[in-house]
């Protein structure tokens, strides 16, 4: 599924098009993927998008908040 962004794959897709968008604009984000737990709700395991923005903008605080 293309859309599923809670997959390790979508995750990797959604981390890549926040990093180029930024990146187009000059600015550096920090993202990790974080691994989460089964949920039964999903049936599956997810994969968690951190990042170091506030309000989906970059800070300039490089620390890592993941």
């Amino acid at each position: 599924m293309n859309s599923d962004y809670c997959t390790r794959e979508g995750a990797e897709r959604i981390k890549q098009q926040i990093e180029d968008y930024w990146a187009e604009r000059g600015r550096k984000v920090s993202i990790n993927l974080i691994k989460g737990g089964f949920l039964a709700s999903m049936r599956s395991a997810r994969t968690d998008v951190r990042s170091n923005m506030v309000n989906g903008v970059p800070t300039t605080n490089t620390e890592n908040f993941a």
